[in-house]
């Protein structure tokens, strides 16, 4: 699989770096993007980050949209004006920034928790709860997805 999959939790250095997950490394390799592009995910209380199939999905969502709008340019603004490119050092380490610590509310250990395209970080106690949330969600969606397509047979 070419995607982030799976999630890692790891523990900041005294010097606030956390190593990505070498899959996740591995993944953004494969991708050919150079670092790691992040911005504060616009649902929850995580970092979106990924490589060039994130930027092209953002890209995506903003070419379906009239530019000099006020959709676009929010959309814009928040996807690509408050975003950062996170050096990865020969290590396998970034150092995360003020703004992703206090969006995610991290301390001392991240939770990398991978979505295919992209991956977020989290802190792990609030990817405990959003996971759980996110199983229940997801079984009620399937559920919903088994009736639909019953009822048309």
């Amino acid at each position: 699989m070419a995607g982030f999959v799976s999630h890692y939790t790891n523990r900041l250095d005294a010097k606030g770096r956390v190593s990505v997950p070498a899959p996740f490394r591995q993944a953004l390799a494969r991708d050919g993007y150079e670092g790691l592009y992040c911005f504060p995910s616009l649902h929850q209380p995580a970092v979106d980050a990924g490589g060039h199939q994130l930027v092209a999905e953002i890209q995506k969502r903003l070419d379906g949209l009239a530019t000099l709008t006020e959709d676009h340019d929010a959309l814009s603004t928040a996807l690509f004006g408050a975003s950062e490119t996170l050096k990865i050092d020969g290590d396998g380490r970034i150092m995360l920034s003020e703004m992703i610590r206090a969006h995610a509310g991290i301390a001392d250990q991240v939770t990398f928790v991978g979505q295919g395209y992209k991956f977020q970080i989290w802190h792990p106690d609030g990817f405990r709860a959003h996971r759980a949330e996110a199983m229940k969600r997801a079984m009620s969606l399937l559920s919903s997805a088994g009736k639909s397509a019953g009822e048309g047979a």
